[in-house]
């Protein structure tokens, strides 16, 4: 048990959910820190993903993140064309890249056809290497704010692949939300932090950096245990000169069990 324990993640209230039972099950203080905001490019991003099922008309669809899920069924139904997405989709080979994003499409009446057994981009890669997908093509709707790494790997595989990009992200911008953790982190009594994406990073600098200066900030994180939900998250904590422990397990369980073994020894 983490009994006194406080750990922080880089999710809102809402997405932190799991990671707070978690933390709760092991008598550790959970704090949700929401880093980043979705910025929809609009109602046109379901046209423009519609337009492109019909003139690309690719074998796969590729699911990279729940929220690129929500974000294009809530707008579909906004402008009245759901069953039209749903339609569309149809037509093609549905693969998510974990757990939570299969919930979501499936709480859509998505079929998904293929979960990689490792959810990040390497994982979607090893997948489509498994069902010898050369010469095939796939779309990708996601985020702006994406690495062109999973694009250059289906590349290489053989794979012809079309990004459509539903949103920017920038960073949290109400962030009365981080007093609690502003206050902890201060006094030296956070012990640990999960960082689950490349842009959580980045906004969790671009928040933190308004009250230190970076050299002091990366010392003060030096005193914490740091995991990276995933090896690009890992990347993006060394860009910025962090120490952190990659999670073996790519999702929000096996950051916690991370974190909590490290804490435990």
């Amino acid at each position: 048990m983490l009994d006194g324990k406080t750990i922080a993640i880089t999710r809102s209230r809402d997405d932190a959910s799991e990671f707070i039972g978690l933390a709760q099950k092991n008598n550790a203080k959970p704090i949700p820190l929401p880093t980043i905001e979705l910025v929809s490019k609009g109602q046109k991003i379901v046209d423009e993903f519609l337009e492109s099922l019909k003139n690309y008309n690719p074998d796969y669809s590729v699911f990279m993140s729940s929220k690129a899920v929500k974000l294009l069924f809530d707008t579909a139904r906004e402008i009245g064309k759901f069953e039209i997405l749903q339609l569309a989709l149809a037509n093609t080979m549905v693969m998510s890249v974990g757990p939570k994003t299969t919930n979501a499409l499936e709480k859509e009446g998505i079929k998904v056809n293929y979960q990689p057994t490792t959810y990040s981009s390497v994982g979607i890669g090893e997948q489509f290497t498994k069902i010898h997908a050369v010469g095939k093509k796939v779309i990708i709707p996601r985020s702006g704010a994406s690495t062109p790494f999973l694009k250059e790997l289906l590349n290489k595989i053989g794979i012809d692949v079309l990004e459509i990009h539903l949103y920017d992200v920038c960073a949290f911008r109400d962030t009365s939300q981080w007093n609690e953790f502003r206050e902890l982190f201060s006094q030296e009594q956070i012990d640990g932090i999960v960082f689950t994406s490349v842009s959580s990073v980045r906004g969790f600098f671009e928040i933190m950096l308004k009250d230190y200066d970076e050299s002091t900030l990366i010392k003060k994180l030096e005193k914490l245990f740091v995991v990276a939900i995933g090896p690009f998250t890992a990347d993006e904590l060394k860009n910025f000169n962090v120490k952190n422990t990659v999670s073996e397990v790519h999702t929000v369980q096996g950051s916690f069990d991370t974190l909590k073994g490290t804490l435990l020894n």
